[in-house]
């Protein structure tokens, strides 16, 4: 296997972009890329998009070659594949890219990742959501996605003693962060108090510990390491892509605030890399209701089980702490296309370990990881990146 780098990255505006098809946002995205890594698309060999529910969403299934014709590229017949995975579809097409460039069988491709969210209403968006969860076992006797997360909420509030207002803190920093994003969904602050005294969703969650549903698309160039090198002054690596999954359902999990599947993938990315929890200073991770943050920062070993709600209230994930979470904002305030997030994460870790976050930026950056959910664990996805020497 050889080594993997990251040679160009693209964003839209996550929020809702009414006037943008799915084929202008992802086709915006990928070209953005192109120019960054100073390719042109006579370079690429292959696309991955990531992408939940658009046969759903916009009627159109079989989107991948679709976005490849829309970039006048069907002439090349290259090969074009969506990667499904619930909210992680995203980081699953990074990692079916990582192991096209990694195996050889490629040098350039481009990994995407679009949603169209906003098209539909938030109730059919909702029913959506829900099909990430098991359907027989769960959401056929009312559970939605969000209400699977208030149970995990309530879990660990009883088994650890994490109050509401901890828990509440994460949208506080969040939508912090997100103020200094520009591509970002929501850019206003908020307080504890709004947060508090916002309408309930699924106890004890509100309406301000669910991320937003959101148009947006993502994307990035992979290719051989040395091709990195040579292009850039600041290139950066993929130390590890590793997946892993668990039961669909909450009732079979031995422990439900427990994510398994993210703790799995952690343990595997670390050793790959030859790297530990205390080696990364920047960290985008899964934050679609508040709880998955504080539930992901143990289970990905940053804090000990039990200890990620007064650690995060105490600002130790905040800027300046021992690591930074989410400075694009999250899932929360940046938002939330589903087959964007997981490249939108990496996205934001190149630029922070490229230097180039801007008033975000987290000083003397050198290694990133990026975690990404499908459902309440079903599937977790983690890479982590370096700044290469």
């Amino acid at each position: 296997m050889r080594e993997v780098g990251i040679l160009g990255v693209g964003q839209t505006k996550f929020g809702e972009l009414w006037d943008r098809s799915f084929r202008e946002i992802g086709i915006e995205a990928g070209l953005e890329a192109l120019v960054d890594a100073k390719l042109s698309s006579a370079d690429l060999e292959a696309l991955y998009l990531g992408n939940m529910a658009s046969g759903t969403l916009i009627s159109q299934e079989h989107i991948a070659p679709l976005i490849l014709d829309y970039a006048g590229l069907a002439g090349r017949h290259l090969p074009s594949m969506r990667v499904e995975g619930g909210g992680a579809s995203g980081a699953l097409a990074l990692h079916q890219g990582y192991l096209a460039v990694a195996s050889g069988l490629y040098d350039y491709v481009v990994v995407g990742g679009a949603e169209k969210l906003t098209d539909v209403p938030d109730a059919t968006a909702t029913q959506i959501t829900a099909s990430t969860a098991d359907h027989e076992w769960e959401v056929v006797f009312g559970a939605t996605l969000p209400a699977l997360w208030g149970l995990i909420a309530r879990r660990h509030m009883h088994d650890y003693g994490t109050t509401r207002e901890q828990i509440g803190q994460v949208a506080v920093q969040d939508h912090e962060h997100g103020s200094k994003n520009p591509l970002a969904h929501y850019r206003n602050k908020i307080s504890l108090a709004q947060v508090l005294d916002a309408g309930p969703i699924a106890e004890p969650l509100g309406v301000l510990d669910c991320a937003p549903f959101s148009d947006g698309a993502a994307a990035v160039v992979l290719g051989p390491m040395e091709e990195a090198r040579r292009r850039s002054e600041t290139p950066i690596r993929i130390a590890a892509s590793q997946v892993a999954c668990d039961s669909m359902a909450l009732q079979h999990r031995a422990d439900p605030t427990t994510l398994e599947s993210t703790s799995s993938a952690a343990r595997r990315a670390f050793q790959q890399a030859r790297r530990a929890p205390k080696d990364v200073q920047v960290a985008e991770i899964h934050d679609a209701y508040t709880i998955a943050a504080l539930v992901s920062l143990e289970d990905l070993g940053f804090v000990e089980k039990g200890k990620s709600g007064p650690a995060f209230a105490a600002g130790e994930f905040a800027h300046g702490g021992r690591v930074t979470v989410n400075p694009s904002g999250g899932l929360k305030a940046q938002g939330r296309p589903f087959g964007a997030v997981g490249v939108a994460q990496v996205v934001e870790l190149v630029r922070q370990l490229r230097g180039e976050a801007k008033e975000r930026q987290v000083p003397n950056a050198t290694v990133g990881l990026a975690q990404d959910v499908g459902g309440t664990g079903a599937t977790s996805v983690v890479h982590l990146l370096e700044r290469a020497n």
